[in-house]
């Protein structure tokens, strides 16, 4: 893997690069959310689509943003984030939604090599945390992370409310 160009994209060999989403990328990244949740046992839970996905990160100024890996031309991994906030730390940090790479190019590194990069950002932004979940029953990323050093924080649960339960509160 070589340095960042200026751009900020990466040559990860074998044609392949890491780099910012830009305009024109909405397909395939769609396309790696759809695979995550059908690897997760949700595909028919995604609802965004092309359009949505270009106003979240494209449009005005954007509270999420990707990075890809491109090779020959295919969008085959993509790293979907947001900044959230820490009142201990007073910093922002990186809030990862999705990691994904296509299942034939997992042995590759492209993994590693989006995370690797989230935690410049993180780093080069003075972030002092770089988060996300991971399903409890998904053993190869869970022993993938340890190995990047990342803990389970096992005494926190995620608390979510959609659908009527949101409207109900939000009335």
């Amino acid at each position: 893997m070589s340095d960042a160009g200026d751009d900020g994209t990466i040559d990860l060999g074998d044609g392949a690069i890491l780099r910012r989403a830009r305009p024109g990328d909405e397909r395939g990244i769609l396309e790696c959310i759809r695979m995550l949740a059908e690897y997760e046992h949700e595909a028919e839970a995604v609802k965004t689509t092309e359009r949505l996905l270009r106003d979240s990160l494209f449009d005005g100024q954007p509270s999420v943003f990707a990075h890809v890996v491109e090779k020959n031309g295919t969008i085959v991994g993509i790293a979907v984030w947001f900044l959230n906030y820490s009142t201990w730390t007073g910093t922002s940090g990186i809030y990862l939604e999705d990691l994904f790479v296509h299942e034939a190019e997992r042995a590759n590194g492209y993994g590693y090599a989006l995370l690797k990069r989230l935690a410049g950002i993180a780093v080069a932004r003075g972030y002092e945390r770089f988060e996300w979940a991971v399903l409890e029953w998904n053993e190869p990323s869970i022993r993938f992370y340890r190995k990047l050093g990342a803990v389970g924080m096992e005494e926190w649960r995620i608390q979510r409310v959609t659908g009527r339960a949101l409207h109900a509160l939000a009335d």
